[in-house]
């Protein structure tokens, strides 16, 4: 799969949370069903497309136990999003190693002022 047509698959808000719901753990088809009609009003044919277009793009694996249909998160396409993704991350990584200076300095002011007070 190209990583275009990933973003393709991942670009539709339902199948992002239906992943979101997957990566928690196994779940039934009844279960995604139950979340994603409730929070975006759909209905089951409608669910059911998601989880098979996930299933079809490699994005979500099925196994039956007895009636029930159980999906889980097939990680092979996330690492390809994720290794395509890397030539950007310098861009957070550097916003992220600065908060987490500006952190620490604020959590070394606040000790020295504790400290102050407590002599």
């Amino acid at each position: 799969m190209g990583i275009v047509h990933a973003f393709d698959v991942l670009g539709d808000p339902v199948r992002r949370r239906i992943l979101e719901l997957l990566a928690e753990g196994e779940r039934s088809s009844g279960d995604v069903t139950a979340v994603i009609q409730q929070e975006f009003g759909i209905s089951q044919p409608a669910v059911s497309q998601h989880l098979r277009v996930l299933r079809d793009n490699g994005f979500a694996s099925v196994r039956a136990q007895g009636t029930r249909r159980l999906y889980a998160v097939d990680p092979g396409p996330l690492q390809e999003v994720d290794l395509w993704l890397e030539r950007f991350r310098r861009f957070w990584d550097q916003r992220l190693d600065a908060l987490a200076t500006e952190l620490a300095r604020g959590r070394r002011e606040r000790r020295i002022k504790d400290d102050t007070k407590d002599a």
